[in-house]
């Protein structure tokens, strides 16, 4: 809606130039708000204030001229102008309820055919395989996963990728390890953060298995068939505890989606030659490096980019710029974005640059790092085990579905034990992630399980209870959410309908926002003021106890729409809802 008002005043300040009103020469940025006096209007714009100086007009005199010059249009019910020179605009309550109609019509709520569709490749989750999964990749895993999913939904073609850390020199000492002691597969490598520490720990006390592991590393790079051997199966285990992980958490990654830091390994000297073929390359100590004028130091030194180290070694940049390679040329991307840490902004600032500067990425192609915060316990220091030591993530898991059982428990306690579990699942890993998803990603946040658990506020569990609300009145209704072709048309007539249906007519331009800026909390804020509207809605509108069938039938529409909206905005998180708990 706000964007339809925005196109209107554009229309209206285009017809006021042609007319010598304004001067030609003007593009203001038009701004359309929600009005915080819903007596004076449901949006309001300060346009006439911001020209008026521009125009010579007082502001009330151009917002008069402005108000005449609009379009008409079914969806604007009434225009006024208040104070010294607001336009007001009322939502026509007939329009607003054929659209809530069309979406309730529509698998997709609505969802348009995107303009244009990209093809879109993202970077996340990407953990280390020498380790288990800890707490530091919960973000860029379920971050990643639920712009995927948003993106998927609104019709975009997403390619995942896991670049998994699945090369360099920890792997020479893993490799030793795993020739020098005969390991079962079920026993040490069932705790992959053991096995690297006994490995680390051999690598540090012991000079011979040092020069062994550098040696399988020089070995693994030239292609030995035993090395490789050996390394493919200890990526076969650690990429299943990764995917126990994925199925567990619910996110959309699986085995296909893995391309790590060794797909790209026969293609590091070659990106090295191009940048050299371009004049880009510059030999400091020995290193091949690039330097770009637009990344200084403090001292007004250019920051190298180094993409070969002065021992023949590949960095990072290496192997990013062949990533990057491949996504244009091979995977057609037109949008790649990368969730990584936040602290390696000016990392993806410079590779990006060079990848531009070397044509390895067409100038169209858009490449994004969407940065994420820490996650920190309650010191507001980074999240660590009682002994300092790092989180796994399926203890965090574990401790989160347990919390979520005592909970449910004691709400519930007549229910049967499977479906206590059931429920503490959905609940505890929904939490988890919610409380993640709902903050914006740059920033930092405390990880809290007494508030993530919470009933109340905008949590996992306030938002699944809100849908099993929805789910109850169906149920006592013995009808589904989908079945309403015999009920009465849709109408809006208490103010809490319409509260409750515009806010539902924003659900899409939401998603595209998210989908746009890489940022799901702006969803959960979108869905956490959804089930507050409904409860108004609820509470002063009775549905099963209408005064008409015709009252009662809209309101189950509006009713199902909002279940429908609930579940398809957590479906997109990642969570999943519950019919009861």
């Amino acid at each position: 809606m706000k964007n339809l008002i925005s196109q209107l005043l554009a229309q209206a300040v285009s017809t006021l130039q042609q007319q010598g009103e304004l001067p030609a020469d003007l593009s203001p940025r038009i701004q359309v708000e929600n009005a915080r006096d819903k007596t004076h209007g449901d949006f309001a714009s300060n346009l006439a204030l911001m020209l008026a100086k521009p125009a010579g007009l007082k502001p009330r005199e151009l917002a008069e001229k402005l108000v005449a010059a609009l379009p008409s249009d079914p969806a604007i019910a009434d225009i006024n102008i208040a104070g010294p020179g607001f336009i007001n605009f009322f939502q026509a309550r007939d329009w607003l309820a054929e659209q809530l109609q069309q979406a309730l019509d529509d698998p997709l709520l609505g969802a348009p055919p995107p303009n244009p569709k990209q093809r879109v490749v993202i970077d996340y989750s990407s953990p280390n395989l020498a380790k288990e999964m800890h707490v530091g990749h919960l973000r860029s895993t379920i971050i990643g996963d639920a712009i995927t999913r948003i993106l998927g939904f609104l019709g975009h073609e997403v390619i995942r990728q896991n670049h998994v850390g699945d090369w360099g020199t920890q792997f020479g000492m893993l490799l030793a390890y795993l020739e020098e002691y005969s390991v079962d597969d079920q026993a040490e490598l069932g705790d992959l953060e053991n096995f690297y520490r006994q490995a680390k720990q051999r690598f540090d006390q012991s000079p011979e298995f040092a020069e062994r592991a550098r040696q399988r590393v020089v070995q693994l790079q030239a292609g030995d068939p035993e090395c490789l051997a050996l390394w493919q199966r200890f990526n076969q285990i650690s990429l299943g505890h990764c995917q126990a992980v994925y199925d567990r958490l619910g996110v959309s990654l699986t085995t296909a989606d893995v391309r790590g830091e060794s797909a790209y390994n026969d293609q590091l000297a070659d990106i090295v030659t191009q940048l050299r073929n371009k004049g880009l390359l510059t030999e400091d100590a020995g290193a091949q490096c690039v330097f770009l004028d637009e990344f200084k130091n403090s001292e007004g030194k250019a920051l190298p980019v180094i993409v070969q180290k002065a021992g023949g070694g590949y960095l990072y940049a290496t192997t990013d710029l062949a990533a990057m390679r491949y996504r244009a040329k091979e995977l057609q991307a037109d949008r790649a974005l990368y969730l990584v840490d936040q602290r390696q902004a000016l990392h993806f600032q410079q590779v990006f640059a060079v990848a531009r500067k070397a044509g390895f990425v067409p100038p169209e192609m858009q490449l994004e790092h969407m940065g994420f915060g820490t996650m920190n316990g309650a010191d507001g220091k980074p999240f660590k085990t009682r002994d300092g030591g790092t989180v796994k993530l399926t203890d965090l898991l574990d401790e989160a579905e347990e919390r979520a059982y005592g909970l449910v428990q004691s709400k519930n306690p007549q229910l049967a034990e499977d479906e206590l579990r059931q429920i503490a699942r959905a609940v505890g890993i929904g939490a988890v992630k919610y409380a993640d998803l709902s903050k914006h990603r740059s920033s930092d946040y405390s990880f809290n399980f007494e508030q993530m658990l919470s009933f109340d506020g905008n949590t996992a569990p306030y938002l699944m209870y809100a849908y099993t609300r929805v789910a109850s009145v169906f149920r006592k209704c013995e009808r589904s959410m989908q079945q309403l072709d015999d009920l009465a048309p849709l109408k809006l007539e208490a103010d809490a309908e319409v509260d409750l249906g515009a806010h539902l007519a924003q659900f899409l331009p939401t998603l595209e926002y998210a989908a746009r800026e890489g940022t799901p909390h702006v969803l959960c804020t979108y869905l956490y003021e959804l089930a507050g509207r409904f409860s108004s809605f609820y509470e002063q509108c009775p549905i099963l106890a209408a005064e008409q069938p015709e009252q009662r039938d809209s309101r189950l529409r509006l009713a199902a729409l909002t279940g429908r909206t609930l579940a398809q905005g957590l479906n997109l998180l990642g969570i999943n809802t519950l019919e009861r708990m």
